[in-house]
């Protein structure tokens, strides 16, 4: 029998290996904890040297206001800290690091080295190896942090490759460059410059970080309630990524990478972007520092909020309304200087029934006759006795006036059934017509839904569905849910239906195939909370049966009012699945498409 193993106090320097597991990952973990060091201690400019992928040498030279000589010796000490003092501190903690064990843990598994001068202090000192000695330094620190896990191998073994490990590093980086955009970085990787970043706007620092696309793309806003400010930029969905690789989410200037948080910005893109694809962002969420928990993990990139459900509101109604602004094109790369159309603000005069689209006239008014144009098989472009009339803008084109034109300009033809072009004052605009009046019919379902769930119109003869035993059994559970999208349902035997009403604005739609989809997204979210979360994806997939399909040959007057609904419609810019609904080609790009004037 073996014997009882007894329970004895682990070393202190075993423990503190132990400890340094959960903060120190690998080198990008390391130069998170000397940054944020840094950045507490009021540093304007931040200096990083890194070799062999920071596993040989990190080191991070600031100009803060230094270490007291005194307290270098406490300062690689687990649990030493002058960030907070009391227990209350933990509740209101307004700093990056606050633990105390980012310097002992990297002590405990590599070799350090800190020198320091105070910013009103005339001497230098540095502490290695437990011993302090005189130095000279500039007023600031710098931590120099060498062998990364030389004493534990096996850890090293868990590392991926050189160029690997320093891509983690340079993300990291840019995560803290981002979140301190009035602080300079310089990045060196084998006495190689990397990064030059000077205080700069946000917008200018990504642009520097990533590239003009996201720059030029991106949505800038800000917004508050109830003590919260949400601000940064939004990507646009259809910019975007195949990878959720730019994306950085800032509370209160930390970096975190909290499921909570992404998921709220994933239900703000989810009636704009197609399953697959990832919106880039970077947002700057503040509040009081007591209405959030910061200390729940060790790395510090997890957090808890006091009033979570209003936080996770807050930030998807900021969202919508951010991206609903969007009405222009995005930009197309044919030309090396084209500039996309960026629509002014319209005011929107859309008419009380929903089926209509109202042609706005932008003419003067002494040169066109009110007329009404029919618009028949399409239910949104009916016109209905008591709807506004249209006004015919079917005119020559040539003879147009620029001045007052609408930022969509005027229809000239139809492309294969599936496009239309139309000529603005800057050049050609291309429509896909299908995906327009796909986001068209989902933001006035949308609508409908939030006032007071979708109008049934009833069938003058029901219509008998087989949709399979499960989907029929949920027909019954969620009647409520089913009634409030327009759809009066009632189960009939064991795996059939009968559809007595439909939304009035589906009516003409093919009602068999719109009811299954429906029923194949209430299988999918099985709950009703799920249905009521996921309700924009089933209203995505009503509008796709209420949009005019491709290939019907459309009139000038039925283009026309198209292009004044886009202009109308808020996130007109992309339809329901993140895909441009329009695009501007200007003329200096044909002319040079053309060669004209070379």
């Amino acid at each position: 029998m073996n014997a009882v193993a007894r329970i004895r106090r682990l070393p202190p320097v075993l423990a503190n290996q132990i400890a340094a597991g959960e903060v120190i990952e690998r080198p990008a973990s390391v130069l998170k904890e000397l940054v944020e060091n840094s950045l507490d201690a009021g540093a304007n400019h931040i200096a990083i040297e890194v070799e062999d992928a920071g596993v040989g040498v990190i080191r991070v030279r600031d100009n803060g206001q230094g270490i007291h000589p005194e307290d270098l010796p406490q300062a690689v000490e687990r649990h030493a800290t002058s960030k907070i003092h009391h227990s209350d501190d933990l509740n209101r903690i307004a700093t990056l690091g606050f633990r105390g064990e980012a310097l002992a843990s990297i002590a405990a598994v590599a070799r350090l080295r800190i020198t320091t001068r105070l910013v009103d202090g005339d001497d230098a000192w540095a502490l290695e190896n437990g011993v302090i000695r005189p130095a000279t330094h500039p007023i600031g620190t710098t931590v120099e942090v060498r062998d990364l896990f030389y004493n534990l191998p096996g850890r090293r073994k868990f590392l991926k490759s050189a160029r690997r490990e320093f891509d983690y590093l340079a993300e990291m980086l840019r995560r803290l460059a981002l979140s301190q955009n009035v602080v300079g970085f310089s990045l060196h990787n084998q006495r190689n410059l990397v990064y030059n970043l000077e205080p700069q706007e946000i917008r200018e620092r990504s642009a520097a970080l990533f590239g003009e696309i996201f720059a030029a793309s991106a949505v800038e806003f800000t917004d508050t309630a109830d003590g919260l400010i949400l601000s940064g930029y939004a990507g646009l969905p259809t910019n975007s990524r195949s990878a959720p690789d730019q994306q950085y989410f800032y509370v209160n200037g930390r970096t975190v990478r909290d499921r909570f948080l992404s998921h709220a910005v994933r239900q703000a893109y989810s009636d704009v972007l197609r399953p697959g694809r990832h919106p880039a962002y970077i947002l700057y969420l503040s509040l009081a520092p007591e209405k959030v928990e910061v200390n729940v993990h060790p790395s510090k990139q997890e957090i808890r909020f006091r009033a979570a459900r209003s936080v996770q509101e807050f930030i998807i109604r900021v969202l919508r309304n951010a991206l609903s602004t969007t009405r222009s094109a995005p930009k197309i790369f044919i030309a090396p200087h084209f500039t996309p159309l960026n629509p002014p603000s319209i005011s929107a005069d859309i008419p009380e029934s929903p089926f209509v689209i109202k042609e706005t006239n932008y003419l003067e008014e002494e040169n066109v006759s009110p007329s009404a144009i029919p618009l028949a098989e399409n239910p949104l472009l009916a016109k209905r006795p008591s709807s506004p009339e249209f006004i015919s803008t079917s005119k020559d084109t040539e003879n147009l006036p620029s001045v007052g034109e609408p930022p969509l300009g005027y229809a000239l033809a139809q492309l294969h059934g599936i496009y239309i072009l139309a000529e603005n004052q800057h050049g050609l605009i291309i429509v896909d017509m299908h995906a327009a009046h796909e986001r068209i019919t989902y933001e006035r379902l949308q609508e409908a839904w939030n006032s007071a769930g979708l109008f049934s119109q009833p069938l003058l003869e029901p219509l008998a569905i087989e949709i399979g035993e499960r989907a029929a059994r949920l027909s019954e559970e969620y009647s409520d849910e089913l009634r409030s999208l327009g759809l009066e349902i009632e189960r009939l035997g064991r795996s059939n239906i009968v559809v007595r009403g439909v939304p009035a604005l589906l009516a003409n739609s093919d009602i068999t195939a719109l009811v299954k989809d429906i029923f194949a997204d209430f299988v999918e979210y099985e709950t009703s909370s799920q249905i009521t979360e996921h309700i924009s994806k089933v209203l995505t997939t009503m509008a796709c049966y209420g949009s005019v399909r491709a290939h019907r040959r459309l009139s000038l007057g039925e283009m026309n009012a198209l292009l004044r609904a886009i202009e109308e419609t808020p996130r007109s810019g992309q339809c329901n699945h993140g895909r441009p609904t329009w695009v501007q080609l200007a003329v200096n790009d044909l002319d040079r498409l053309f060669q004209r004037g070379s």
